[in-house]
């Protein structure tokens, strides 16, 4: 061996290698060929495989057999955080050499150009694949699968509802293609999907364990206005607002909060829909159980209103303890109001326990009964034939309802409205609202009401009437109302009387019209249903019979007294001083009412 080391090449060229060089010319060539057939043989354009030889932040070396080696951004490699030298890459060659001899190449590009073909071979075998969550988008995220953009709701992110969707951006993670629009360039994936087979063998078991009245710790998922949504470990259980708590919940989010453990107990499931109803408030005990067993009819509570009806209101005087106020209880009025007359949803309000059933667990309230009941003493406060002030609540065709304190309601009836006027309808002489003088005339207790009178607060004119309107007296009248069976005459002093269609014939035989002015007779006057009949064809018939008469008695010669008297002409019939005493004083009271 020694020997050999020490033997010198024969035909070694010791000038040339002086000179640097190695071999000759046509040797140099066909080294140099030699060298290049040895690598790839590669074309801008192309896509071929490559091997990560370096990684570092911010770029990847990739050799690809080539002369020199490749350099890929890391920023392309995103989607897979756990890429590592070795592994083997597509490469799209985007230029064999730039301005600086170094070869090019996209990572990106290469995985662009195969995407369409790799994303629907995994839609069609249900692959399972990796993709890059680039950014949040309107309903869901962008994220990069094979070098594409590709959808993924929001409602395909998870099996639970998702509040921050910006937690995922920048993951990883594992999906499966769910559907393409190859017209569109449209790829939706999910990666619920994965998931979700593994939840539905968790579920099955679940269920299969569970029975009624178990307690069990759930999670609180989500919140609804109907209710709470409770994970057990992999299935979903409700819990109805009612069974929330022993009071009443406007809103579930006032009893719990999101991501909050708790125990809950199962009240019903059903395996096929794989529903299960849960109850918060069934572990605590019942609040009628630890009410204060003293507690009687007839004590004062103190509550806050918690539901207000048309009927009345329910008060809350402690956790899931409540009772009813009914409208009626709230005052001693008898007038229609609804319970939001009182009080509103809210309020603090203090109450008379009415009944009181602790089998059935009910109670009613009345707050009226914080006041005396003014009906107690209605004959002392109200005796008959006193007055007083009155405010109109409504009328019936019979009379006007008033009330004189709340609680105390009379009725003026309609015909103790007026001594004078005929009524037909109470809306003629008062309005609702209006304060009207009255005088107690009865007192019915059993019934609370009180009968009352506005006319007799004045004397009774008919008193008056009685001694001027006379039967046979003659008075000037004026017709106001022609009605079917006769006119409305209106007399002096604002009495009104009434005429039959045959009273008002004139001596002309024509028949007497509306605003005429007439003479008219009375024959007949009744003070106690104030009704005065006239005639005005009475008084020229009576007229036509006495000269009849007259007629027929024999003639006789005159007394020298008789004769030297005037004519005698027929006259409307003259009030006495005493009638006209009454009536200036009358008159007096009537224009200052």
């Amino acid at each position: 061996m020694a020997e050999q080391f020490n033997t010198a090449i024969e035909d070694f060229d010791w000038e040339a290698y002086e000179k640097g060089e190695t071999a000759g010319e046509k040797s140099r060539e066909e080294l140099t060929r030699t060298y290049d057939e040895s690598l790839n043989t590669i074309k801008d354009k192309d896509v071929i495989e490559g091997t990560i030889i370096a990684l570092n932040k911010r770029e990847a070396v990739v050799n690809i057999g080539y002369k020199s080696d490749g350099i890929i951004p890391m920023s392309e490699f995103r989607y897979n955080p756990d890429i590592k030298v070795g592994d083997v890459v597509e490469v799209f060659i985007e230029n064999q050499e730039d301005k600086k001899g170094q070869l090019i190449l996209s990572h990106k590009k290469a995985r662009a150009s195969r995407s369409w073909e790799r994303i629907n071979a995994a839609l069609a075998n249900d692959e399972i694949i990796k993709g890059f969550i680039k950014c949040r988008t309107k309903g869901g995220m962008i994220v990069d699968v094979f070098g594409l953009e590709a959808f993924l709701p929001g409602s395909q992110i998870d099996v639970k509802p998702i509040r921050d969707y910006d937690v995922y951006v920048g993951k990883t993670m594992e999906f499966k293609v769910v559907k393409i629009n190859e017209e569109f360039k449209n790829v939706v994936i999910s990666h619920k999907a994965l998931i979700e087979a593994e939840l539905e063998q968790q579920k099955r078991e679940i269920i299969s364990k569970l029975e009624k009245g178990q307690v069990l710790e759930g999670t609180v998922k989500n919140i609804t206005s109907y209710g709470v949504f409770i994970d057990l470990g992999g299935v979903d259980g409700l819990i109805h607002i009612t069974d929330l708590s022993w009071g009443r919940v406007t809103k579930p989010s006032e009893v719990v909060q999101l991501d909050q453990k708790l125990n809950v107990v199962i009240l019903d499931f059903d395996d096929e829909k794989k529903r299960i109803a849960l109850g918060l408030k069934q572990l605590q005990p019942h609040p009628w159980d630890a009410l204060d067993p003293n507690l009687k009819v007839g004590d004062h509570v103190k509550g806050k209103v918690v539901v207000m009806a048309d009927y009345g209101a329910f008060l809350e005087i402690a956790p899931g303890v409540e009772g009813l106020i009914h409208v009626s209880e709230m005052s001693w009025s008898q007038h229609l109001r609804t319970a939001q007359d009182f009080m509103q949803v809210g309020d603090e309000v203090e109450a008379v326990i009415l009944t009181l059933d602790r089998e059935e667990r009910k109670m009613s309230l009345g707050i009226k009964q914080l006041k005396p009941d003014p009906w107690e003493n209605i004959e002392e406060k109200y005796p008959v034939g006193s007055r007083h002030t009155a405010r109109v609540r409504n009328f019936t065709n019979f009379g006007v309802f008033v009330e004189i304190e709340e609680g105390v309601d009379g009725l003026i009836h309609i015909s103790d409205l007026s001594w004078t006027k005929k009524i037909k309808h109470p809306s003629e002489f008062t309005q609702v609202g209006n304060d009207i003088e009255v005088e107690v005339l009865a007192i019915d207790k059993e019934n609370r009401r009180l009968s009352l009178g506005h006319k007799q607060l004045e004397e009774n004119p008919w008193d008056v009437f009685e001694t001027i309107f006379t039967v046979g007296s003659v008075h000037e009248g004026t017709i106001v109302e022609l009605l079917d069976k006769g006119a409305v005459v209106a007399l002096p002093y604002g009495v009104e009387g009434f005429a039959t269609p045959k009273h008002l014939v004139k001596e002309d035989g024509t028949t007497a019209t509306v605003d005429e002015k007439l003479p008219f007779k009375v024959i007949e006057f009744n003070k106690e249903t104030k009704r005065i009949i006239l005639s005005h064809s009475r008084i020229f018939e009576d007229e036509a019979r006495a000269e009849a008469r007259a007629e027929r008695k024999p003639k006789r010669q005159p007394r020298k007294a008789e004769a030297e008297a005037p004519a005698a002409a027929p006259a409307i019939e003259k009030a006495t001083l005493g009638d006209l005493e009454a009536l200036a004083a009358l008159k007096e009271k009537l224009s200052g009412k």
